[in-house]
């Protein structure tokens, strides 16, 4: 798989994508990134990618003829990649759109700048508007490198195992159980006395129940749109009992 991102900054993801995970599914070809700078795409004397916004205003507007020339190029290498924008008024990002998206053949990261783009480019240009939180930052750059690593996750061969990634949060649409290793004490805390058992179906039925006890205390939102199953809602009911009572 590929992912293009199209930046005035490419120097911008050159670091995070040498590290760790990423940098070894690069290495191994599992996935590929290309940075492009935008002013390759632009015209005239300064290779001017923005222009003051109509009916006045402060900052600058991304001029959408760079960005277009440039969708249509990459387009040409990787004809089916979807093409994304980078925006706090997109859809908020999720591990269901990460999942989606490791199928496809290729993504266009289109990262603004400045005051945004210009209208036409999201009306034109794009397939799908996404946001990471209900935060601004400088540009889309930051935003890209979190989608590619959420989504690389999901490709085949990227993670040691394949059950990583069943395990993560969100992934059935809760948080995930809390992890221990060694020491069996830290800080006066000790390891839960199940995960030392060896009983894998105590074990399993404890972990459930701390993804169901830990997403009702910190994500009860999340609750409301999981697939639980009828032992799922028994859990719950014990656990807010228990919580009512304390």
């Amino acid at each position: 798989m590929i992912f293009h991102v199209v930046t005035l900054f490419p120097e911008m993801l050159e670091s995070p994508l040498r590290e760790s995970i990423l940098g070894r599914a690069l290495k191994q070809g599992l996935i590929e990134v290309e940075s492009h700078n935008l002013r390759d795409w632009a015209e005239g004397k300064h290779l001017a990618c923005d222009d003051a916004p109509y009916g006045g205003g402060d900052g600058m507007v991304l001029k959408p003829e760079p960005l277009s020339r440039a969708v249509t190029a990459l387009k040409h290498r990787t004809p089916n990649a979807k093409v994304l924008l980078m925006s706090p008024q997109g859809v908020p990002f999720g591990q269901q759109h990460a999942q989606r998206l490791a199928t496809e053949e290729g993504i266009i990261f289109l990262c603004g700048r400045y005051a945004g783009f210009d209208e036409r480019v999201r009306a034109t240009l794009v397939d799908e508007e996404f946001s990471i939180g209900d935060f601004v930052l400088t540009g889309g750059e930051l935003p890209a490198l979190v989608m590619i690593d959420a989504i690389a996750r999901h490709i085949p061969g990227v993670l040691g195992s394949a059950d990583s990634v069943t395990s993560d949060s969100f992934t059935d649409g809760l948080l995930e159980y809390p992890q221990y290793t060694r020491p069996p004490v830290f800080n006066g805390v000790a390891v839960p006395d199940v995960l030392l058992s060896g009983d894998h179906g105590r074990i399993n039925t404890w972990r459930r129940e701390q993804q169901l006890l830990r997403t009702m205390l910190r994500r009860p939102d999340l609750l409301e749109k999981a697939d639980l199953s009828a032992d799922d809602r028994r859990m719950l009911e014990a656990l807010v009992s228990v919580a009512d009572r304390s």
